[in-house]
């Protein structure tokens, strides 16, 4: 009898938190959060490497649990801290070149991605970080520690259920083509060049999916020209700062091939589903409209000057803004933990295709 009533209570206490509360105790939709690319996505694994690019030193992380600079470009959380935490898989999402990720972390996912990286190796050939076509390997070393954890049968089915993003380019743009144009001079037009980087990016996702990968994001250029590092690069007064209309078109051109791509590759591969993020008409907008997300300036970062600093230029040298809030960049790349959270918002907005 005790049994009975202490279950018809609990029945009523969560209806109850339900109705009242709108909580879901549904199981998360995806087991796992698994990411690929550059420094937009990047939660630490750069920490662990050998390079100059990296974040994990004051001002960086000046908005993060504790105040802590963790490795990742920004004041605070990245999207796919934000996207664990939304999707009740867990608060934040830590970088796989950790060596102390418990069996639980690698079970819910990790971060492949390195600051720095991009689609095209000769990105990262000076810099020493890992190149988006490496990622896949540290996917596979992933694969198999999950194997030994749960078995292979629970390891596949983990993965094949698990959301993957692939955020990576904006890189290639700026070191290869835009400020080094000397590094790509086969090329003889930016058509060419975004061609290149397409092809090598589809055989990242094929590589992907025979590893067991089915549900992917893959994430758009952002408004390159409207990045505070570009704006500086390009403008010589700083008190007439503009987007480069130029690369913005060039980035749109690139994201209308890359939605095609998606859709090509996805007939293609038997059961697998690629979605498009179009992150650049929300960037865009929130340089056009600022008020509408709480943002007063645009085109400069809140770290120093905010029109060259980022990574080791970023330092306790060159003190952040009063309130990174009120700015779209944290630094002359990178965007605030505020942004993210609209980015993130706008692409949990696209999971249920995934389902």
């Amino acid at each position: 009898m005790a049994r009975i009533l202490f279950s018809i209570l609990l029945s009523y206490v969560c209806i109850t938190v339900v109705a009242c509360h709108g909580l879901d105790t549904s199981p998360p939709k995806f087991p796992a959060v698994l990411i690929f690319g550059d420094s937009t996505v990047d939660t630490g694994n750069n920490n662990y490497i050998g390079t100059l690019f990296k974040a994990n030193h004051s001002p960086y992380g000046v908005d993060y649990l504790d105040h802590v600079a963790t490795g990742r470009f920004s004041d605070g959380r990245l999207v796919p801290d934000m996207l664990v935490s939304e999707l009740g898989i867990k608060e934040s999402l830590p970088p796989f070149l950790n060596r102390q990720l418990s069996d639980d972390e690698i079970k819910t996912g990790v971060s492949f991605a390195s600051a720095g990286s991009g689609i095209d190796d000769l990105t990262t050939m000076a810099s020493g970080v890992i190149p988006v076509s490496r990622q896949p390997l540290m996917f596979n070393n992933y694969k198999n520690r999950l194997k030994s954890i749960v078995g292979d049968e629970e390891a596949n089915k983990t993965i094949s259920n698990a959301l993957i993003l692939i955020s990576a380019g904006t890189n290639d743009f700026i070191f290869n083509w835009y400020d080094i144009r000397s590094r790509r001079l086969q090329f003889h037009n930016i058509t060419g060049y975004q061609d290149f980087l397409q092809q090598r990016l589809r055989n990242l996702l094929m590589k992907l999916y025979h590893l067991g990968g089915r549900k992917f994001i893959v994430a758009g250029l952002p408004p390159i020209g409207c990045l505070p590092f570009q704006i500086t690069a390009k403008f010589k007064n700083p008190l007439q700062r503009a987007c480069i209309e130029e690369q913005n078109s060039d980035a749109t051109i690139y994201n209308a091939k890359l939605k095609n791509m998606l859709l090509e590759i996805q007939s293609s591969l038997s059961g697998s589903r690629f979605i498009y993020g179009g992150i650049y008409d929300l960037v865009i907008d929130m340089v056009n409209h600022p008020e509408k997300y709480g943002f007063v300036d645009t085109n400069k970062g809140c770290c120093g000057t905010g029109f060259l600093e980022m990574g080791p230029l970023c330092n306790i040298f060159t003190p952040p803004c009063v309130d990174a809030s009120k700015f779209l960049f944290w630094d002359a790349v990178h965007p605030t933990e505020a942004a993210y959270k609209v980015l993130s918002k706008y692409l949990l907005e696209l999971l249920p295709a995934l389902y």
